[in-house]
Order: C-alpha cells, then sequence, then structure tokens
C-alpha cells in the first residue's frame, strides 16, 4: 500500500510540474472552450478558458502506470509467474483511459473548432457509436480474457454470483453509462475532479482489502494492481484540481470525464464490486438522471399539452441549484460532501 500512496503523490507532482505548461500550450493555440448559449449566464465569462484540461490527468496515468506494469512484468517472469493477469490489470483499464480520452479530445477539438452548434461537439450519435464500440471490446476481453469476469457481488452473500454472458451487455452499459455520468458532472469548477478522485479512492479502499480476503494467515498478500492504478488517477486529478479550483484557469473537457468515468467504471467491474458504482458514484448518477427525466418530461408534456414543460429550472443538475441561488463554490462543496457520504456507504456495503 505505502508503494501505491507513493505512485499517487508522484502523479499529482508530474501533473502539477507540466500544468503550467499545458496551459500556456492551450492558450497559444486557443484551444479555449466555448460556452453553450443557453446555459446559465453568469458562465459566459468562461469562455474562451483552455479546455482538453484532462491530458493532465490522462498523461502522467499513463506514463506511471506503463513504467509500473513494465516493472511488474519483469519482475514476474524472472520468477517464472504467469503474466496474462498482470498485462490485463494494468492494459484494461489504461487502454479504456486512453481510448475514451481520444473520443473526448475528438469532441473537444470540434467544440473548440466551432463546427456545429455554438458551445457543441461531436454528433450525440457518433459519440454515442465510438463510445459502445470500444466499451465493447473491453467488455469481450474482459470476459473472455485471463480474468474470465462474469460475476456479480452482492452485499451480505460470501460468494460472488455467476451471470455468465449476461455480464458482457452489463459491462458495456456501465462503461458507456459511467463515461457519459461524469460527463454531465463536468459543468461546475472542480465538481467532476472532486467527486471522481474520492469515487476513485473508495474503490482503492475496496480494491486493498480484497487482496487480503481468503489471504493464508501469515504470508503478505499480493496487492490488486488496481490499487496503484486507482491511486494514480487520485494524486493526477488532485493535481488537475490545482488548476481547475474556482476561479478555473483550466477546463477538464470531455477528454478528461469521458477518460474518467470509463476508467471508473472497469475499475469497478474488474473488482466484481460494479453494483455498488451507482452508490459510490452517486452525484454522477443523480446529474444523469436529472437529464433523463428532464428530457422525457419536456417531450411528454409537449405531446400532451402543445408545450414542453420541465421538472428543473435546468439539466443537469448542478444547474438547477445555480439557478436557484446556490453560488458556483456551494453546488461544488455540497455535491462533493454528498460524494464522501456515497463513497463511504459503497465501502461499508462492499465489506458486508
Amino acid at each position: 500500500m505505502a508503494a501505491s500512496l507513493f505512485l499517487g503523490g508522484l502523479a499529482f507532482l508530474f501533473a502539477v510540474v507540466w500544468g503550467a505548461p499545458l496551459i500556456r500550450f492551450l492558450r497559444a493555440r486557443r484551444i479555449g472552450k466555448q460556452i453553450r448559449i443557453e446555459g446559465p449566464q453568469m458562465h459566459m465569462v468562461k469562455a474562451g478558458t483552455p479546455t482538453m484540461g484532462g491530458l493532465m490527468i490522462v498523461v502522467p496515468v499513463v506514463v506511471i502506470s506503463g513504467v509500473v506494469a513494465l516493472i511488474n512484468l519483469i519482475v514476474e517472469m524472472n520468477q517464472g509467474r504467469p503474466i496474462a493477469n498482470i498485462g490485463q490489470q494494468i492494459l484494461v483499464p489504461v487502454g479504456t483511459m486512453v481510448a475514451f480520452a481520444i473520443v473526448g479530445a475528438i469532441d473537444d477539438w470540434e467544440n473548440v473548432r466551432g463546427k456545429r452548434v455554438k458551445g457543441e461537439g461531436m454528433s450525440a450519435r457518433s459519440k454515442m457509436a465510438l463510445q459502445v464500440l470500444i466499451a465493447t471490446i473491453v467488455a469481450l476481453v474482459l470476459h473472455f480474457g485471463p480474468s474470465q469476469l462474469r460475476s456479480v457481488a452482492i452485499p451480505g452473500i460470501t460468494e460472488k454470483i455467476d451471470i455468465g454472458l449476461l455480464w458482457i451487455p452489463i459491462a458495456v452499459f456501465w462503461v458507456v453509462g459511467f463515461s457519459n455520468a461524469v460527463n454531465f458532472a463536468d459543468g461546475l469548477d472542480g465538481l467532476a475532479g472532486t467527486i471522481s478522485a474520492t469515487a476513485f479512492l473508495a474503490y482503492a479502499v475496496i480494491a486493498y482489502l480484497q487482496s487480503f480476503a481468503g489471504a493464508t494467515p501469515g504470508v503478505q498478500p499480493q496487492v490488486s494492481s488496481l490499487v496503484p492504478f486507482s491511486l494514480i488517477i487520485v494524486g493526477a486529478t488532485l493535481a488537475f484540481l490545482w488548476f481547475n479550483a474556482h476561479p478555473a484557469q483550466l477546463f477538464m473537457g470531455d477528454t478528461g470525464s469521458l477518460a474518467l468515468g470509463a476508467a471508473l467504471a472497469v475499475v469497478a467491474l474488474m473488482t466484481g464490486q460494479w453494483l455498488l458504482l451507482p452508490v459510490i458514484a452517486l452525484v454522477p448518477v443523480m446529474e444523469t438522471l436529472a437529464v433523463i427525466l428532464q428530457s422525457s418530461y419536456f417531450k411528454y408534456t409537449r405531446r400532451r399539452y402543445g408545450e414542453g414543460r420541465r421538472l428543473f429550472k435546468m439539466a443537469p443538475l448542478h444547474h438547477h441549484f445555480e439557478l436557484k441561488g446556490w453560488s458556483e463554490t456551494q453546488v461544488v462543496q455540497r455535491f462533493w460532501l454528498i460524494g464522501i457520504w456515497a463513497a463511504m456507504i459503497g465501502i461499508a456495503l462492499a465489506l458486508l
């Protein structure tokens, strides 16, 4: 655990050091966020703030995780142990993060170039198709790969339940769903970063505790590779928050939010505690449900009454509370407190 925490601290330093040069690079090339016209007018002052800040998180995670994977690979080969599982535990979550970061970067770039409506990137259909394709590949690798993931852990039940091939569509839904859920939560300075870091920290704790489950007494258990991976993301995300704290110098963009959400889902799936993800990531789930309910209710009332009506002042949910009079800082801090509470409940359920 000490090594994992050290790697998290190293990721923080890595990201902080190259944060300022990255911001200067983005500003020099005018890679600034375009604000949606229908959004809260108080956010219009943020127009032009550098985006694609998710690179500050993804690059350190890839570099440090890659070095760790290489070291583990060499050690395992020298000791004559099977290396397939190690490759999967590192390469799959890292590969997922990179793939979704690329999709997000394309979306951010089209937002900057203003190819479509101001404040929008690539078409929703194209983005969803790419997400589903990547998620399907990831699910197939995890299911048919060395670990052969196919079960679900239910709180209070000792043995995991094998759900067979049903695991694959659930995994696809989880990866796509939570990549978009974190994306919906990325709308205020510091919100997506604090929520994501808290959720990854929760799963680092869960993965660490799993390393001791069923371990031989007196024998030091081998800590899951998901522990350092999760803590590396925590460290890099905290560094990003250094520059994303209100008033933000840098936005995460889809480059970061899609990557973080997808990686979080993969970590949850690989621990087997994916059923707890809606609890641990409660705030992104709330944000997503608000968007779904708002859109569905608006369409229903337009068909029923001839004009669309709204359940919330605006969706996602953080904008609703802004328009009710909460300051941006109040929304972020209160949502983060909910996120910490949800993470504590999630860990407690995983221990049952």
